[in-house]
């Protein structure tokens, strides 16, 4: 997961339709999500943080769409082998790690359940608190960047 993470952060850096930016935004937030849940053992704080973002993420699609309405969505082949160049290293590297999904869910299963009831400022648990604040910060500065009063739709007409 962290992999899938880091390479849809660098593949943010190669893109230019604001459509796609939207896209990387919506995976992280997915990926973002599920591991807060899968490292608490509770899904619901994961289940309000992705409504919240996804309801902001709704409002900067659809300023978005009226902004860039008729621009063409084109492929970057940099982009593309990219990709696949770091999608293969890391399924080499995952075989080469030998995990055992089996393994995984024995671990998994002999968890104690005092462990969901961590508060979440605790060691493990402070690393999504980090990754939240700098996904939030980026959205802040990108929302900030794209309603410019001198530029755009949202500029004064006086």
């Amino acid at each position: 997961m962290f992999l899938f993470m880091l390479i849809n952060t660098i593949m943010l850096f190669f893109l230019k339709h604001p459509l796609s930016f939207g896209l990387i935004l919506l995976m992280q937030t997915i990926c973002t999500c599920l591991t807060s849940g899968l490292m608490n053992l509770n899904f619901w704080y994961s289940y309000i943080l992705f409504l919240v973002l996804i309801g902001g993420m709704l409002i900067l699609f659809i300023y978005m769409t009226s902004i860039a309405s008729n621009e063409k969505f084109k492929f970057n082949l940099k982009l593309m082998i990219f990709t696949l160049i770091m999608m293969s290293i890391s399924m080499f590297y995952s075989m080469k790690m030998n995990l055992n999904i089996n393994d995984i869910m024995l671990f998994n299963t002999h968890l104690n359940f005092s462990f969901s009831l961590t508060k979440y400022t605790t060691y493990p648990n402070i690393f999504i608190y980090l990754m939240m604040i700098i996904y939030l910060f980026i959205t802040l500065i990108l929302t900030v960047k794209m309603t410019k009063f001198s530029h755009g739709p949202l500029r004064q007409k006086f």
